[in-house]
């Protein structure tokens, strides 16, 4: 009766082994996400310029520092598992924001890889929704943008796509004086057609300002 019993023991413990175990394999490796692969790389850039105490393409230490302690968040943030950005809107105007489409995944016909969605002001996109970026229209300029962590800050103007790095929370304001939007996180990633299968049209921020938002919100 004894030998039976253990038996059946090895049997449950051999099954739950069988089950738990895909469970283990699709869990996110984050080692793998190119966000990670790529904030690590420019983490230890930085560190590194940290220690032989000099400057990166006119950086000052202290903007050094700062790019410094973004990423280290942005990596913590991958680590921990958080593989969605977000978008916050404070431009006074609609803005386009791009995100995953629902049942995106599972489409074969999707033309794009995601949804140019639109945020109204004053609003920023839910947590678990992936906010992948931001579309820049052809009469919009950003002020001291960077696409490197070790680069120097620069004028950009669409019309572009900018991508976020996972973990982000991205804030977009107007500048008063210039009109220029600003952004709070110190490096984003450019893409055009050619570089990203993502829609992005040449239009102007005032045929953006009639569309109605339907950006997944808080409030939503």
């Amino acid at each position: 009766m004894k030998v039976w019993k253990s038996l059946l023991i090895a049997l449950m413990i051999f099954a739950n082994l069988a089950f738990a175990q895909p469970s283990f394999a699709d869990r996110p490796k984050f080692s793998k996400n190119p966000d990670y692969i790529e904030v690590t790389k420019a983490l230890n850039e930085l560190s590194k310029t940290k220690d032989a105490q000099t400057q990166v393409q006119g950086l000052t230490p202290e903007e050094i520092q700062k790019r410094a302690e973004e990423l280290t968040l942005q990596k913590y943030a991958l680590e921990t598992g958080i593989n969605w950005g977000k978008c916050e809107n404070q431009t006074g105007n609609t803005i386009a924001v791009y995100g995953k489409r629902p049942n995106d995944e599972d489409n074969e016909d999707a033309v794009y890889d995601n949804g140019l969605y639109f945020l109204a002001n004053g609003q920023s996109t839910k947590d678990n929704w992936d906010c992948d970026g931001i579309y820049l229209p052809n009469d919009i300029k950003v002020a001291n943008f960077t696409s490197s962590p070790n680069g120097q800050g620069e004028e950009l103007t669409g019309p572009v796509a900018l991508k976020i790095l996972d973990g982000t929370q991205l804030v977009i304001k107007t500048n008063p004086d210039s009109g220029a939007i600003e952004l709070n996180v110190p490096t984003v990633k450019v893409l055009n057609s050619n570089k990203a299968n993502w829609f992005i049209p040449d239009i102007s921020q005032a045929i953006i300002d009639t569309r109605v938002p339907n950006a997944p919100t808080k409030k939503s």
